[in-house]
């Protein structure tokens, strides 16, 4: 449904530190960067972050990045803890979204609610 999505940071250098490592644990990586912008992806950049430039205040967004299996959902977790990024949940299994949904969130530098998640979804017969 989306094709990329942009989110202006406050302290770019702190937040290219931190996307650059927790997305490498879900297999997502710096793909393009200019002057004004940077660009993650697998094959093309999805996800790109740069300057805060409009607008006053801060809105929390919200961004799961999907991760290919459990242990990259850990990977990601402990490797944002090791950024000094907040938790808000830790790994855990998040049945009321649908099971074998497993996920982890936490803050980025500009206090967004970051989430690595692993669906692990199947579903049944039509």
């Amino acid at each position: 449904m989306l094709d990329h999505i942009a989110l202006q940071c406050a302290d770019v250098e702190a937040s290219t530190r931190f996307y650059s490592a927790v997305l490498s644990k879900v297999g997502v990586h710096l793909l393009v960067d200019t002057d004004d912008a940077l660009g993650f992806g697998e094959s093309r950049p999805t996800f790109w972050i740069g300057p805060w430039r409009t607008g006053d205040g801060f809105r929390e967004s919200h961004i799961a990045f999907a991760a290919p299996d459990r242990d990259s959902v850990l990977a990601f977790f402990h490797t944002a803890v090791a950024e000094g990024a907040e938790v808000l949940y830790e790994p855990a299994e998040w049945p009321q979204y649908h099971p074998g949904y497993y996920a982890a969130f936490v803050r980025d530098p500009d206090g967004n609610n970051v989430e690595a998640v692993f669906s692990g979804y199947t579903p049944g017969p039509a």
